[in-house]
């Protein structure tokens, strides 16, 4: 395990993670448009970013495509970091309002309940 290796001890709160990991999951599936707000404005920074990286135009366009689908790639997977903070500030309200089981069994409800919507979301959607 990691923590024989270590020189110091640290202890994780799985209750929290738990906790946090579900609420953060019930918020992207909750919040379509806000997620896909995020993963827009991320992958539109990744280009920004990387176009910085180039030096002659040429040597940018050579390659664009595969960076733009990559960058869109990494938008996608770094889009749940919001969503994990918040959902982590969720938790720890919970915890300390109600006790530490609470964050479990209202992030479980949550999940339910935003996958849910979820689905008539996109049902809606398609039918239109």
């Amino acid at each position: 395990m990691l923590t024989e290796i270590l020189p110091f001890r640290f202890e994780l709160d799985t209750i929290a993670i738990a906790g946090a990991s579900l609420w953060s999951l019930a918020l992207y599936l909750g919040f379509s448009t806000t997620r896909e707000w995020v993963i827009k404005q991320l992958n539109r920074w990744f280009n920004f970013a990387e176009r910085s990286l180039y030096t002659s135009q040429s040597e940018f366009e050579k390659t664009r495509k595969a960076r733009e689908s990559q960058n869109a790639f990494y938008a996608s997977l770094f889009s749940i970091v919001p969503f994990l903070i918040v959902g982590a500030l969720f938790n720890w309200g919970l915890e300390i309002s109600l006790g530490e089981s609470w964050g479990i069994s209202t992030g479980i409800l949550a999940c339910m309940g935003a996958g849910i919507y979820e689905l008539g979301r996109r049902d809606a959607e398609s039918s239109d």
